[in-house]
């Protein structure tokens, strides 16, 4: 950032003599979020949350951001949409009529398709946390990916599981958009590699806690695999009733749960066994994953996932690229914020994004992980 200007306006600050800090004077940019903070993703929610509240707390612990010679803070305006499209689309027109926030970080792909309707007449930045492919495909040229997109995760998925586990395949994913899609695509994937689908039954994750009934209709197929996956918590319990039906075949999870986290919901990894998924975030031996990781268990109390950590580095680049251009403008953030990627401390930089594509993703590379003996071994592919 630029410290030159930061310097000057710090010997400005000091020689007004009045004790005050250069933070307690800035002015606020709010930043917009929707996302479900009540319901079975709630979770999921917080989690994406408390990345963005983190380093908004960081930028402004360090006095904040500077706009033509005026420091600024962050400031988070988050709001409940329960997972509901009709709803994020209101808490949007919310944020930029009351908060004049020029982005607004979104969780869902059916949220993010909502506010993409309007998003560019409205003149606000989509900073989207989906790996859905189609959500930069569209050309909104104001809407940032932030995730990798899964297509990649369902072709490894789909190979590793009919070679290691058998071709019958069972249905049980989330009835949300952006699990509708996924389902959709490994159907294809795993019929296209000679499996079969013996069973669909999609099931609300974010409204129930008791998935004995649906998941009993797909076991009556006798699958050597399931398919399963919407938020950590509810997938958990999917999997641990599953295992309590007797089921002794193995999973393929969705991107969107985390092994690490669905663990915890379902009572260890024990009943994880034989599930196919993306590496957690806290089996990253890098550096800059390792030290996020620590200043998060120290602020939470607990180990972060990936929902935390992407939107934490988003919201990091984000603000550099307002610093970078002196604008709160979101076409001229948009346009700064390869560079500003490119120039980010590789300390808040977890997953070590170098770049964003043309279409608006950030650059990651896709991983895949299996539960093996009670333990998390990723799979190279």
């Amino acid at each position: 950032m630029k410290t030159a200007k930061k310097l000057g306006l710090a010997v400005a600050v000091a020689t007004l003599g009045m004790g005050m800090s250069a933070a307690s004077m800035a002015e606020e940019v709010n930043i917009g979020f929707s996302g479900p903070l009540s319901g079975g993703a709630a979770l999921y929610g917080e989690n994406v949350l408390s990345g963005l509240r983190m380093a908004a707390e960081e930028i402004n612990a360090n006095g904040g951001f500077d706009i033509n010679g005026e420091m600024h803070t962050v400031n988070v305006v988050a709001l409940d949409d329960q997972y509901s499209p009709a709803q994020a689309a209101t808490n949007a027109k919310r944020l930029i009529q009351e908060s004049e926030a020029p982005a607004i970080f979104i969780p869902h792909s059916g949220g993010i398709f909502a506010l993409m309707d309007f998003n560019v007449e409205d003149d606000f930045l989509i900073m989207a946390y989906t790996s859905v492919p189609t959500i930069t495909a569209q050309g909104n040229p104001l809407t940032l990916r932030i995730p990798p997109t899964f297509d990649g995760y369902v072709k490894a998925f789909t190979d590793y599981a009919i070679e290691e586990y058998g071709t019958k395949l069972a249905m049980g994913g989330a009835t949300h958009e952006y699990a509708k899609i996924w389902g959709s695509m490994i159907e294809k994937a795993w019929e296209a590699k000679g499996g079969e689908v013996v069973a669909k039954n999609p099931m609300d994750y974010n409204k129930s806690a008791d998935f004995f009934t649906g998941v009993s209709k797909l076991l009556a197929e006798d699958p050597d695999v399931m398919f399963v996956g919407g938020a950590s918590e509810p997938t958990g319990l999917v999997i641990q009733q599953a295992r309590q039906l007797g089921y002794e075949g193995a999973f393929i999870m969705m991107d969107q749960a985390k092994i690490d986290e669905a663990a915890v919901a379902a009572g260890g990894l024990e009943p994880l066994e034989n599930t196919v998924g993306v590496v957690p975030l806290s089996t990253d031996e890098s550096e800059a994953a390792q030290s996020f990781i620590k200043r998060y268990e120290e602020k939470y109390g607990k180990t972060p996932g990936s929902e935390a950590a992407y939107n934490y580095l988003a919201m990091h680049a984000l603000v550099e690229a307002m610093d970078m251009t002196d604008s709160t403008d979101p076409k001229t953030i948009r346009a700064a914020m390869n560079d500003a990627i490119a120039q980010m401390d590789s300390s808040k930089n977890p997953y070590a994004v170098e770049e964003i594509d043309e279409a608006g993703g950030f650059v990651t590379m896709p991983t895949m992980s299996v539960v093996k003996d009670g333990k998390i071994m990723e799979v190279t592919f």
